[in-house]
């Protein structure tokens, strides 16, 4: 039966659906597996007495373990001193105790110093819900101290001074517009040492702050962003990066020799560490090792002296160029700093700190003096116990008085029939006895055991929903593409009634398992977005049971033995797709197979007309495929940066005497002429840019700041040319026309934001496109593309499947991912380079610099919009025709992605496993922001009729 003329289905509408679907369901992955950790309503617990008087917390922002420690750590710097911090390692080596802190993704400066400060670690996705200050109130430190003195950054500060008692937690900080990535950033560590001076010098003449400074409980916090603004300009193995640690040593050695002279006792305990590291790049928020390991060194009142190393040794082949291998290095967690502050001054625990003391293990040294003695240590060791069994206890009430048919953790809400009460309470009761008992040690081990073990069910608690959710994505993942394949099929187009006997079951099965799971959540008083998640996958299966039903009556139209062998195949392909996330010669390979394998399948007399054409195809599949295994760290090179902006010229320039001449041949001279001045122009963008970009770069690196005539030309060149592109629409364009105008219209943006060889892969990037649109359109149709509006055959209404189909939306799919590897790491997070982004922005700003490179990573799939439109157009499908195959398929990669997700094992693995997933998730976003952006882009060019000039 021949398909009605319209169809009952609405591509805008499922494409708008698409998108609020997968949008709301990354929200999934952090509901799953990251949950917010912070409670309130705990008691607060302390040791009840002080180790020291006061404390000094030193943070160096971005500062890498090895770089501090290492002998010869810049080896390629001539003359660097062989230790670069003397002094800092000098107290490791004779007075304090050193090792590393181990931070956890995403390496960030809020969620470092929460975990720092507050003891807890923030979940993954409250890192998109603000800057400067704390989604969610927490407790820390600072906050049950007597007094703070906090100097540093405004990105910093504030967040721990809103909430605070007021005027408990005092803030200095310089003005935004000093953290220029274009200037000496060792001037920003300077002032908060100036500022800290000043506060001592202040206090002679003001008694109440010299009251304030002289009380018990005092902490004092310098955070020295200079590192971490220099790491991100120069890189952490430059001289600039060494010259700021040496900054950064000198003013620890100021600040300890400050706090002597004014107090003029022994009475101060220090703290040495990072929030994060620096990868070799410049960059953090992953979970490279280089992100993870920050240094931490310890000293001062209460604090032990070094010791020998262990047997086995406590050292690795990271810490081998230490040169302290003959000491003992203690590593500890981030989140365990804020325990060891607390028992030093002797205030109440952060009650929301997950953080364990290092300490408490009796089988190896901690940083506590063991002259405290074994009872201190094991008084310390119950609060920190109970600290965390309080949050558990009072997470554990919450489940228990919200969830249906709630399952306690056993290990600690069972009961012990021994002195028959929870093995919660007998725990405790345990401990206690231990302590009146004197037996240290057995207590130390039995608190640790309740640490580990109210740890795990605070996990427990934490992921108690993970099963529900799973269940949700998974069937709402599947039912989308089952939802989708209706609007490639279209039952109800051929179905001789919409209803189909059993439609009713249908629909009451819907309402039923929709309202039933909505009243299990308002019992468990559930997450708002749990009603949200439950609602797509009832919607998808609904309409697909009702519509298939429909259908079984009419007679098969597909050869379903091809469309299975195709659907096994794409599995297999998108399956190897996922594991190009973490292999990336993957992409290398896919290039091989399109370029050389592809065209072998075309019909034999196609592949003879048109060798030249393969030849070009294969020459750019090859040379495409490079891009993905170069190495991910490349450094600023100026003249690859040109080379790319010649070549887009280049090419450009010659594919313009073709473009013209068909425009003169379709359009007329006048059109000829129009486009000519517009390419000019164009170009002419470029080659400003080339200049604006070589000037920059030079005065960037020899430190001359960034000249404000660059930046206002960098900005209106950048700004102007992309908008000339899209404002040249009318009457003079063809379809080829308007992809080169859109080639050299985003060209700039792959001169002054590049870094390396991204102009090159630009280049690359857009030609295989169009040789891929010519390739298509020839062995579909026969012939070399023409428009189905200057063809003699209309573009058609409605679309057709067919099973070769599956292919060319893989090859979209494909080109997708592989648009991400020009501009970056497809695999993290944290590998998009900054240096480009201090052409146009000097001044920190983190959401204009992630608008940039936000910007450079869209600009190749305005090509590819572009190309994907004209592709539907010359293979007279209807607009979204090949996305439509697409959506159906790319939830394969992101329900794998989603299973894959980490929460435990090393932070690299946990990183890159949410990186993964939200880049799955986003990529199904672009590709239907792709689609529509072409047809709009293209919209003058293919489905209006064109009329020759006389």
């Amino acid at each position: 039966m021949p398909p009605p003329p319209k169809s009952r289905y609405s591509v805008p509408k499922l494409l708008i659906l698409g998108l609020v679907f997968h949008f709301v369901y990354i929200g999934t992955v952090f509901d799953c597996y990251f949950t917010s950790p912070v409670v309130h309503g705990m008691k607060s617990h302390s040791v009840g007495h002080a180790v020291s008087k006061r404390l000094v917390l030193i943070v160096g922002d971005g500062l890498r373990a090895d770089l501090l420690f290492n002998e010869d750590a810049f080896p390629t710097i001539p003359h660097a001193p062989k230790v670069v911090a003397p002094y800092l390692k000098s107290i490791a080596e004779t007075r304090g105790a050193f090792g590393i802190s181990h931070t956890r993704v995403p390496t960030e400066s809020r969620p470092g110093h929460v975990a720092i400060i507050g003891g807890m670690y923030e979940d993954v996705s409250a890192v998109t819900k603000g800057w400067k200050t704390n989604p969610v109130d927490f407790d820390s430190v600072f906050n049950q101290s007597s007094h703070t003195f906090s100097f540093g950054s405004p990105d910093i500060l504030p967040m721990f001074a809103r909430g605070a008692i007021p005027g408990k937690v005092e803030t200095w900080c310089y003005n935004e517009e000093d953290e220029d990535f274009t200037k000496d950033a060792t001037f920003l560590d300077i002032w908060v040492f100036d500022r800290l001076k000043e506060l001592f010098q202040n206090a002679t003449n003001n008694i109440t702050l010299n009251t304030q400074l002289r009380s018990h409980k005092v902490i004092f916090f310098l955070h020295l962003l200079g590192l971490d603004t220099t790491g991100h300009s120069y890189r952490p193995h430059s001289r600039e990066y060494l010259n700021n640690i040496q900054v950064v040593d000198n003013i620890v050695r100021q600040t300890e020799n400050l706090i002597n002279e004014f107090y003029h006792d022994k009475e101060t305990s220090f703290i040495f560490t990072a929030d994060h590291g620096m990868s070799v790049i410049g960059n953090h928020g992953d979970g490279d090792l280089d992100n993870t390991r920050t240094p931490l060194i310890a000293w001062g009142r209460g604090i032990r002296g070094p010791l020998p190393d262990s047997v086995p040794s406590s050292h690795d082949s990271y810490s081998k160029p230490w040169g302290l291998g003959h000491l003992f290095r203690r590593d500890v967690e981030q989140a365990d700093l804020a325990a060891l502050m607390a028992s030093l001054i002797g205030i109440d625990w952060p009650v929301n700190s997950v953080g364990v003391l290092p300490d408490i293990d009796p089988s190896r040294p901690g940083y506590l003096s063991p002259k405290l003695g074994d009872e201190s240590l094991a008084q310390m060791a119950f609060v920190n116990a109970k600290v965390i069994l309080e949050q558990y206890t009072t997470k554990h009430e919450l489940k228990r008085a919200q969830a249906f048919f709630y399952k306690p953790f056993v290990t600690l809400e069972g009961l012990n029939t021994i002195s028959d009460q929870s093995f919660r309470l007998a725990n405790l009761t345990n401990i206690e006895r231990l302590i009146q008992a004197k037996d240290w040690h057995a207590s130390r081990l039995a608190s640790a055991e309740l640490i580990r073990i109210s740890l795990n069910g605070l996990h427990y608690l934490q992921t108690y929903d993970r099963f529900l959710i799973r269940g949700m994505v998974t069937f709402a993942y599947i039912g989308w593409a089952a939802y989708t394949s209706l609007y490639i099929f279209r039952p109800l187009d051929f179905a001789k009634t919409p209803e189909a006997s059993g439609t009713v079951f249908v629909h009451l099965s819907a309402a039923v398992a929709l309202i039933g799971f909505w009243t299990l959540f308002a019992l468990q008083h559930a997450p708002f977005m749990f009603y949200v998640y439950v609602a797509f996958p009832c919607y998808f299966w609904h309409q697909f049971l009702q519509q298939e039903m429909a259908w079984l009556r009419v007679p098969p139209r597909v050869d379903y033995w091809k469309l299975l062998v195709g659907t096994s195949m794409t599995l297999i392909v998108i399956q190897a797709m996922v594991v190009g996330y973490t292999h990336r010669f993957i992409w290398s390979i896919g290039f091989i197979f399109t370029g050389i394998v592809w065209p072998v399948s075309w019909p034999s007399r196609i592949l003879k007309q048109n060798l030249p054409l393969v030849a070009v195809w294969g020459l750019l599949c090859l040379s495409a495929g490079v891009f993905p295994v170069l190495p991910v760290e490349k450094k600023e090179s100026l003249i690859t940066i040109l080379v790319g902006g010649c070549l887009i010229l280049l090419c450009g320039g010659f594919s313009a005497l073709w473009v013209l001449h068909e425009v003169e041949r379709l359009k007329g001279k006048k059109s000829r002429q129009a486009l000519t001045a517009l390419f000019l122009i164009q170009a002419t963008l470029v080659v400003t840019t080339m200049i604006i970009t070589a000037s920059s770069v030079k005065g960037l690196q020899a430190k001359q700041g960034l000249p404000l005539p660059n930046r206002v030309l960098g900005w209106t060149v950048l700004a102007v040319s992309p908008v000339l592109a899209f404002a040249s629409g009318g009457p003079y364009h063809t379809a080829f026309s308007k992809f080169l105008a859109y080639f050299l219209g985003f060209g700039p943006c792959f001169v002054i934001l590049s870094i390396s060889v991204e102009g090159l892969f630009y280049v690359t990037y857009s030609f295989l496109l169009a040789t891929w649109v010519v390739s298509e359109s020839i062995v579909r149709n026969g012939r070399f593309p023409v428009p189905a509006n200057e063809s003699d055959h209309e573009r058609t209404k409605v679309y057709s499947f067919q099973p070769d189909d599956l292919r060319i939306a893989l090859f979209f799919l494909f080109f997708v991912q592989v648009g991400f590897f020009g501009t970056g790491n497809v695999a993290s997070i944290s590998s998009f380079y900054l240096e480009p982004v201090y052409r146009l922005i000097p001044i920190f700003n983190p959401f204009f610099m992630a608008a940039l490179l936000i910007f450079k990573i869209v600009a190749p799939y305005i090509i590819l919009a572009v190309a994907s439109a004209l592709l539907n157009d010359f293979l007279h499908f209807p607009p979204f025709s090949l996305l439509l195959v697409a959506l159906a398929l790319t939830d394969g990669m992101t329900i794998t992605f989603f299973f894959n997700v980490r929460d435990t094992g090393s932070w690299l693995e946990i990183g890159q496993s949410i990186t993964f997933f939200c880049i799955t998730s986003l990529l199904l976003l672009w590709s239907t922001g792709i689609c529509v952006i072409g047809e709009h882009l293209l919209a003058d060019v293919i489905h209006k009729p064109r009329v020759k000039e006389n």
